[in-house]
């Protein structure tokens, strides 16, 4: 299926070891670009019915146990090009943990890519759901972004080409990202780096960042937030079986050591089944429960 690739192709690998909830079965193949250009060489290799997922750090995803048929592009270490490509604009790539691009763009005197730095992922899954935190969004400092389609063609694409809204981005159904410019203030590295220590210390004072979790698992509904329904309905330090509603905020749902992604799943339906039950609203997921069940 692959030729002239200088990444690394893997059979049936566990996917667990991939995820921040360290859960999920095996994928049929994972591939491990060695950087942009060969992963184009392998999208364009692929057959273009063949099932794609791609991964970065694994947060915000929940793999079922059976695991997933088809391909997994891992962008772990990967595709991390990141650089000040004007006065106020930075190149990143799609595989850059949004944590990184916060403290690069804090370090360059540039303000508002703070936020960043409480998203647990990389920065092509925070386009994909227009990521945020701390009251950012991703899609508020993106100037243009870079995809790939299904033949292989690298396009570029200007915000108004999608349609973004609160954690969803429609558009790209058929494509997928590679790198984003963003577009920032010139401001004082100094101040920007203490904004971003401060929401991190915040972030470690009310979620539990020790603890294996896939960041927040529902949105927010207009007006309220998931947290305070699910902690309404005493709810925090339920579990089922290895998985628990986190302790320390309502909104994260932790590994307690031994979770099949099962439990988890269970668990995500029943906390929304008891808020629709005593709060007559019914929580929708930001987390996206992909593959199959065991």
């Amino acid at each position: 299926m692959v030729v002239d690739l200088n990444g690394r192709l893997l059979s049936n690998e566990p996917l667990a070891k991939y995820t921040s909830w360290r859960v999920g079965g095996p994928a049929d193949r994972m591939y491990i670009p060695e950087d942009k250009n060969d992963l184009i060489l392998f999208i364009r290799s692929i057959d273009s019915s063949e099932p794609v997922m791609w991964l970065g750090l694994g947060s915000n995803v929940l793999v079922r146990d059976g695991g997933i048929r088809g391909t997994v592009i891992n962008t772990r270490n990967r595709l991390k090009q990141l650089r000040l490509i004007a006065d106020n604009t930075v190149y990143v790539e799609a595989g850059v943990p949004c944590a990184l691009v916060a403290r690069f763009c804090g370090e360059q005197g540039l303000v508002g890519a703070e936020f960043l730095a409480g998203i647990p992922g990389t920065m092509g899954g925070a386009l994909k759901m227009n990521a945020g935190a701390f009251g950012g969004e991703t899609w508020n400092i993106v100037k243009s972004v870079e995809t790939i389609n299904r033949q292989g063609d690298v396009l570029e694409r200007a915000p108004d080409y999608f349609q973004i809204a609160y954690r969803s981005v429609k558009g790209f159904e058929n494509e997928w990202f590679l790198s984003a410019v963003v577009q920032l203030e010139t401001g004082n590295a100094a101040v920007s780096q203490q904004k971003i220590k401060s929401l991190l210390e915040k972030r470690g004072q009310t979620q539990p960042t020790n603890q294996p979790s896939c960041g927040s698992v529902f949105k927010n509904p207009d007006g309220d937030y998931a947290a305070r329904l699910i902690e309404a309905c005493g709810l925090k330090g339920y579990a089922i079986g290895g998985a628990q509603v986190s302790e320390k905020h309502a909104n994260f749902i932790i590994n307690t050591g031994n979770a099949k992604a099962e439990e988890i799943e269970m668990l995500i339906k029943f906390v929304q089944d008891t808020v629709a039950e005593k709060q007559g609203i019914r929580l929708a997921t930001e987390v996206c429960t992909v593959g199959e069940k065991e």
